[in-house]
């Protein structure tokens, strides 16, 4: 199993997991666990509100840079992590019992 099969693995455990996307920065999927038109939709969205944070990161300070995002709903938490080419994204349903 590789890296990535085995993070993805060890993400998806975790209590109120309800998806898990690689995507890059135009807003295509690498790889998902969810239904091919949420994965769309969410890639596409996320990466646009990323590259806005870390454009606004970087006019505060321009020897910082943009490490990890949570943007909380009503329903869900949407964590991002950010790297050189690809975003990591966990959506979560953290009242999940």
């Amino acid at each position: 199993m590789s890296e990535i099969e085995e993070a993805f693995m060890r993400i998806k455990t975790h209590k109120g997991v309800k998806g898990i996307i690689i995507s890059n920065y135009a807003g295509i999927s690498v790889k998902s666990t969810m239904s091919s038109s949420d994965t769309a939709k969410y890639a596409g969205l996320i990466s646009s509100l990323t590259l806005t944070a870390r454009s606004i990161v970087k006019e505060l300070d321009s020897q910082n840079d943009l490490v990890f995002l949570r943007v909380r709903s009503r329903k869900y938490e949407i964590m991002i992590a950010p790297d050189h080419e690809y975003i990591l994204i966990v959506i979560q349903n953290p009242d999940e019992e």
